[in-house]
């Protein structure tokens, strides 16, 4: 399905945009509700790492922050859960299988096993889900970004000599698993552009990488949609970008350099962890 008027009306977006006209909680409940049924799916994967952040607030605590822009209220994903605790089958076409699965798993083990990463776990199930999708530009937009965050995490690690992870099963995550001991290994031919990523995650400045890296995806998005004029993809972009600008107007420096730091200290506890616990 072609999106004329839908897309001709969408007011410009730059990347160095510092008001956009409205943000994504807005595009979801205004333009969201004039997307084709069979094109809102892809939609909503868009919207669903937001429901990845609630189920895992609701699984810690269910008074924690429940964000709005997931797909699933929080009624509806307390309902969803209701009735697969009762063995009925759950209908609700938000509710991933994958929330059965992640939740079954953390009840398990959460008291039992403190070195698994939930969000990352988390993560893994969705990246999985998203790149099956069945859209050729959706699908790679999900692979880039699942191996660009596993090269910007690898990079980290292994600048302050902590063990690097990666999330999903792909070649790259499977290659940052096997040469999780070596100091630089070669991932090179892995994927396009491999080499300006890690050049990308040298980058001293917090604020210049994260700069870089938001162009990067928006260079990404460009030339995905290139020859994509009114279609659910360019609808699709659209939405990314704005979330770029939003978390670009959002952050600032001080506040780059704290979640920078929480990310060392996060890095320095699971390398403790593994001192602790030598395989």
């Amino acid at each position: 399905m072609d999106y004329y008027c839908l897309i001709a009306g969408l007011p410009d977006i730059g990347i160095d945009d510092s008001r956009p006209a409205f943000d994504t909680l807005t595009f979801k409940e205004s333009v969201y509700p004039q997307i084709a049924a069979n094109d809102k799916r892809l939609i909503d994967l868009f919207y669903q790492k937001f429901d990845n952040r609630n189920l895992l607030n609701y699984l810690k605590d269910r008074e924690l922050h429940f964000d709005m822009r997931g797909n699933l209220t929080k009624e509806e994903m307390e309902e969803c859960f209701r009735l697969s605790e009762e063995g009925e089958t759950v209908r609700n076409k938000h509710f991933p299988s994958y929330f059965r699965e992640f939740a079954e798993e953390y009840k398990t083990r959460r008291d039992e096993d403190e070195t698994v990463k939930w969000e990352d776990r988390l993560a893994g199930l969705y990246y999985q889900m998203a790149i099956h999708c069945g859209n050729a530009v959706i699908s790679g937009w999900f692979e880039f970004n699942l191996n660009l965050n596993n090269i910007l995490a690898a990079h980290a690690a292994r600048k302050y000599n902590m063990r690097a992870e990666a999330v999903g099963d792909n070649e790259i995550a499977q290659s940052i698993r096997e040469t999780a001991g070596q100091r630089t290994p070669s991932l090179a031919g892995l994927a396009n552009n491999i080499e300006e990523w890690q050049r990308i995650a040298e980058e001293p400045d917090w604020m210049e990488r994260e700069k870089k890296i938001d162009l990067l995806k928006w260079q990404w998005l460009d030339e995905a949609i290139f020859f994509k004029y009114f279609t659910i993809e360019r609808i699709f972009a659209y939405l990314v970008r704005l979330e770029i600008v939003e978390r670009r107007t959002t952050l600032n420096r001080e506040e780059g350099k704290r979640i920078f730091g929480a990310l060392i200290e996060r890095l320095k506890d699971e390398a403790n962890e593994i001192k602790s616990n030598p395989l």
